[in-house]
């Protein structure tokens, strides 16, 4: 069976909760179950953490078991050079994802200083982003 661990950082615990008009009205917990059920032979973990050192952990935790990591660092991906070292260090491939299209939002979020240290990036496709991450992965 494979194993990939979803990874979010942080503000992303309150998804279906924060600004709906960007990051919609559902839970991730909700979309979670979702994946599950369409991916019956895969083994999805999932980790939340609002602190960067915890996140970091998580990948050292999994980046060598895993098959994959689908990882949205939030607002830690436009800041944590940590976080790009982290996914260097480990052997588990990971692709970037953002539920709202970062390129059409503030200037600041243009940049990713984790996408290098990824197999890829995915971005716009509300909490869809995550599925394609892991057909990504699983192709």
């Amino acid at each position: 069976m494979k194993r990939i661990q979803i990874i979010n950082g942080p503000n992303l615990n309150l998804l279906g909760r924060r600004e709906p008009g960007v990051y919609g009205s559902r839970s991730f917990e909700d979309y979670l179950q979702e994946l599950r059920s369409r991916y019956p032979d895969v083994q999805l973990d999932y980790y939340q953490s609002n602190h960067e050192g915890d996140l970091i952990d998580c990948i050292h935790s999994c980046g060598f078991s895993a098959d994959g990591i689908v990882l949205n660092a939030g607002a830690y991906t436009h800041t944590s050079v940590a976080l790009h070292d982290a996914l260097r260090a480990v052997s588990a491939p990971a692709v970037e994802v953002h539920i709202s299209n970062v390129h059409q939002r503030e200037e600041f979020r243009h940049h990713s200083m984790i996408s290098a240290a990824c197999r890829g990036v995915i971005c716009g496709f509300g909490l869809d982003s995550y599925r394609l991450a892991i057909e990504a992965l699983l192709a």
